[in-house]
């Protein structure tokens, strides 16, 4: 009996022995893993919270992506709206550096395309029509006697689908949509994919894509209001901006193109060197007066590879210096002339006029009806691909 129980006494001990050091090898191995993911966390931390409910009970969600370097953006399902970006200045203070709202129900009351995706066509379309293999269709007269920036229920009036990852390029949220055959009056069903990407060096890589089962037209866009002083309420006329286009494309009193590439050179129009946007925003100028500022299309001149620097923003007082690159033909500058002092700003007081500006690289307006414009034609099988990236420093 004693030389049979002695045995188990020792091999019991000795699996004691082996499991302890076994779990506790495990325990390490798990607090290992759970601090190297928690270290990737933080790294590129997505927040992910709902934003609001759609009168339908449709959930939308706020992810807020962010850098090491402290940068946020918050991105929500509808509309594809950013809501918020801040910025440090050059004594590395952060502000919010765009014009939004603070609740789903503002953005439903009413708003001028804050942050918004645009689609399916960014910009005016005269009359509200366009023809395509011999077929005419008719779209939202929304603007006046034209259709602008996608119609009555355009892409930034939507819910996306979103799904927010790290990534080895940053944090990113990809935005999905699919826009039937027919609406809006647009020809086809089109399965969009918009992706946003923050990057470790203060940039925001905006990537489009779509594809069709029906020749139509696409034009997409970002339409956030900037405003690099942080104070939202504040008019944006200290603000310099340089714009690499040799020419930009006058308008008519509907704000159409009228065709004709009009060299900038000896205009107010000309910002091939940095300039003040208030410095001649009030010129006698016929353009000027069409648009109540600016707000026209520029042509950019060819980047490097197709993809190059467009435009650059820079406000002194603050230090901070935006430069927007894309492979786009075009970009509309618009000074916010229509904002009226009637809106609530995030940061106090209201959203004056010209209290901010929009960069918002494309195809040129009207293009579809304008056979020496680019076209915007996307046929089945092919693939819809834009980029453009917003890049903040300071200097």
């Amino acid at each position: 009996m004693m030389r049979i129980a002695k045995p188990s006494i020792f091999y019991c001990v000795l699996l004691l022995v082996f499991t302890t050091i076994g779990c506790k090898q495990n325990k390490k191995e798990n607090q290992s893993e759970m601090e190297t993911a928690k270290t990737e966390s933080e790294q590129n931390p997505i927040e992910e919270t709902i934003f609001g409910e759609m009168p339908d009970g449709t959930k939308v969600k706020k992810f807020t992506l962010k850098n090491e370097a402290g940068m946020e953006v918050d991105v929500i399902t509808y509309g594809g709206i950013i809501t918020r970006w801040t910025a440090p200045d050059k004594q590395g203070n952060y502000e919010d550096i765009v014009l939004g709202f603070d609740s789903l129900e503002q953005y439903l009351d009413g708003s001028p395309y804050f942050g918004a995706l645009i689609g399916r066509y960014g910009n005016r379309i005269a009359n509200g029509k366009f023809s395509l293999d011999g077929e005419t269709y008719t779209l939202a007269t929304n603007d006046g006697d034209n259709h602008l920036h996608g119609g009555e229920k355009g892409f930034d009036k939507v819910v996306w689908n979103g799904v927010a990852k790290n990534t080895d390029k940053g944090a990113n949220v990809e935005l999905t949509y699919t826009s039937q055959d027919g609406e809006e009056g647009y020809p086809g069903k089109l399965d969009v994919k918009v992706t946003y990407t923050l990057t470790a060096d203060n940039a925001l890589d905006i990537q489009y894509e779509a594809v069709t089962d029906k020749p139509t037209v696409v034009n997409l866009t970002q339409h956030s209001y900037f405003n690099l002083s942080g104070q939202l309420s504040k008019q944006i006329l200290d603000h310099e901006i340089y714009l690499n286009a040799d020419a930009y494309l006058p308008v008519d009193g509907g704000l159409i193109p009228t065709g004709e590439f009009r060299e900038v050179a000896g205009t107010p129009f000309d910002f091939k060197e940095p300039k003040l946007i208030g410095k001649e925003i009030e010129a006698d100028n016929e353009q000027l007066d069409l648009g109540k500022g600016y707000d026209h299309c520029w042509v950019l001149n060819e980047g490097e590879e197709d993809f190059g620097l467009a435009a650059s923003a820079y406000h002194p007082n603050t230090g901070r210096l935006l430069e927007v690159y894309t492979n786009e033909p075009g970009i509309q500058f618009y000074s916010g002339n229509f904002l009226d002092g009637t809106l609530p700003a995030q940061t106090g007081g209201t959203y004056v006029k010209r209290s901010g500006f929009c960069l918002e690289t494309q195809h040129y307006p009207d293009s579809p009806n304008q056979a020496d414009f680019p076209s915007v034609r996307l046929n089945p099988g092919e693939t819809y691909s834009s980029r453009t990236m917003f890049k903040l420093s300071t200097k």
